[in-house]
């Protein structure tokens, strides 16, 4: 398998809450972060399938993080990869 990443990974720890319909909210850990997008590592993310539409919002922060609209472009069975959507 190619690598399709056209994004530089950093390596990013921190807590983000995801919200969607299947399991409601969750609060996980992020494990790496690009422009593009950020994998979140959680046991109910490995419940999503590609293509699912997620919120998210970094959590811990001095002041409230926007809620992003994400879309799942990798599962695994630690977590999820998502990729950041635009705003409508």
């Amino acid at each position: 398998m190619s690598n399709q990443r056209h994004q530089v990974r950093t390596p990013m720890k921190c807590r983000i809450k995801i919200s969607h319909p299947s399991f409601g909210e969750l609060v996980a850990q992020t494990r790496d972060l690009s422009d593009s997008g950020v994998y979140v590592k959680h046991p109910d993310m490995t419940s999503l399938t590609v293509g699912a539409e997620v919120t998210g919002q970094v959590q811990d922060l001095p002041f409230p993080a926007p809620v992003l609209k994400m879309e799942v472009v990798r599962v695994d069975t630690e977590g999820a990869g998502l990729r950041f959507l635009d705003e409508v």
